[in-house]
This record gives structure tokens, sequence and C-alpha cells, in this order.
């Protein structure tokens, strides 16, 4: 529990580090985060010996395939995520990672052709109601929450399908990446923009600190998953969209009030819908495993 817990808080406190990197580009900040990713991630792997599978996957096309589609959608999601808050937007991007969950679970049905149970079904058209009232009231629609949401469900669908592990699998989708990476910074080096070589040392340290920021809690995930029931990790997943709601209100005074705290509210009501119907039928399995026994 202290590994899942551990990866939440830290992703939750990722909002006061991209705000120290505000004079960053956003699309620049992810360049590095892929690029520094895996520098640390081939280290890791360097001296743990882990390097057989890598083999195998190249070898396999579909394999390659899906990473480097995970990987785009990885990029999108954190180019999105760090526009938004250092564009004093956190509170919509702790909306997407709320809403998350619940996309996750339309998704499965919609594609992996998944059935839903009836709270399922209610926690999903509560979450598609607080959309429709987020966007009559405020006269759009809350496209940051959706975006971040969708591509995190996907990403996490593709990782659902996929057979390898959360270190080779970022370690892959980081591999992919490189090319790109590498043109990116080359290119921007060429025309004298390169925002690593022109900032201040402070903000180097910042940007090469960005592979274990962001690898980090990966692996702390990945441990805290094997080792706790699945029902009590999605509980955890809103640990770090409640740490940067109170970020972005309570640090930086973006506004939480009327129509948008109405949203969150319903919102909040679908979560705890879908949370104590997964933990009711988990303790329910557990009674029966015992009575069984």
């Amino acid at each position: 529990m202290l590994y899942a817990v551990s990866a939440s808080v830290l992703w939750g406190l990722f909002p006061l580090y991209f705000k120290l990197l505000k004079e960053v580009p956003s699309f620049d900040i992810v360049v590095h985060r892929l690029f520094w990713s895996f520098v640390f991630l081939a280290v890791v792997l360097l001296w743990r010996r882990q390097w057989s599978w890598l083999g195998q996957a190249l070898r396999r096309p579909l394999v390659v395939l899906s990473f480097l589609l995970s990987a785009l959608l990885l990029s999108g999601n954190w180019t999105l995520y760090v526009w938004a808050v250092n564009d004093g937007r956190i509170v919509d991007t702790s909306l997407g990672y709320f809403m998350s969950p619940l996309m996750s679970v339309f998704m499965g049905y919609l594609i992996l052709k998944e059935r839903m149970r009836p709270l399922q079904w209610l926690a999903v058209c509560m979450a598609l109601g607080a959309v429709l009232w987020l966007t009559v009231a405020n006269g759009n629609l809350p496209w940051i929450a959706l975006v971040i949401a969708t591509t995190f469900a996907l990403y996490g669908l593709l990782r659902k399908v996929a057979h390898l592990g959360a270190l080779e699998g970022l370690s892959l989708e980081t591999l992919l990446m490189l090319p790109l990476v590498l043109l990116v910074l080359g290119l921007d080096t060429w025309r004298g923009s390169n925002s690593f070589s022109s900032a201040s040392l402070g903000v180097q340290l910042l940007l090469a600190l960005a592979g274990p920021i962001t690898a980090v809690p990966l692996l702390l995930f990945a441990q805290g998953a094997r080792r706790i029931p699945l029902s009590m990790l999605g509980l955890m997943q809103y640990i770090s969209p409640t740490i940067q709601l109170l970020t972005g209100v309570l640090l930086f005074d973006e506004p939480f009030t009327g129509h948008r705290a109405i949203g969150f509210c319903v919102i909040w009501l679908a979560l705890a819908v879908y949370s104590a119907e997964g933990l009711w039928r988990f303790w329910r399995s557990r009674a029966q495993s015992a009575a069984g026994a």
C-alpha cells in the first residue's frame, strides 16, 4: 500500500514541479521528459542487467506498434497536462484524472466488450451528466479534462493488453520515441533555440530530473499493484487528482465555485458509486471464498 500511495502523492505534486519550469515551452518540457526518462531507464536496465526482453519485443511488429501508439498517447497527454498547469488550469487537469477511471470502464465496454454492471452504468451516466452540466453552465466544453481523461484511458487500455511490465513497457516507449526526440533536440540546437542549453543551471538540473521524476512513480505504482487488491488500487487513483485540485485552489488561487463546484460534486458522487460497488463485490467475493474454504 505504501508503494501505491507514494506513487499517487508524487503524481499529485507534479504541478509544483512544472510550475518551476514555467519559462520552458510545454512541448520542450515533454521532449526533455522523454529524453531524460530514456537515460534514467537505460541506467536502471543496465544496472539490473535486464535487456533480454528487448530483442524479443522488437521482433514482434504488433508489440512495437502498440507501444508506439501508447507512447504517442502518453506524450500528447503530457504535453496538454504541462501546458494546462502552466496556463493556470490545474483544476481542469484534476477533473480529467478524476474522470479517467470512469472513462476506462466505458472504453472497456466499447472496445473490449466487457460487461458493465448496473451501478457502473449509473456512475458513467452521472459523469456524462456532469460534463453536460459544465458545458451548458460555462458555455463551452471542458475539453482539457475530456482530452486528458480520454488519452489516459486509451493509454491504460493499450497497456492492459500489452505483455510487458511497467519498467519494460515505459523503456520501450521512450526508446521508440527517441529518434523523434533526438531530431527535435538537434533541430533546436541548430536553430539556436535549445531550451536546455540556453537555460540557467537550475532549470537544466530540473529538466534532467524529469527522468527519475517520471519513472520513479510509475515503478512504485507497479510494485504496489502486485501486492494489493485491484479495488483498493483503484481507490488510490483519486489521491493524485485530489492533491492537484487542492494545489490549484489553495496555492494558485484558481476559481472553484458555482457551476464548476457542482460539476465536480457530481463526478465525486459518480466515483463514490463506482468505488462502493467495486469494494462490495471484492469483499463479497472474499467472504464467499472464505465460506467455501
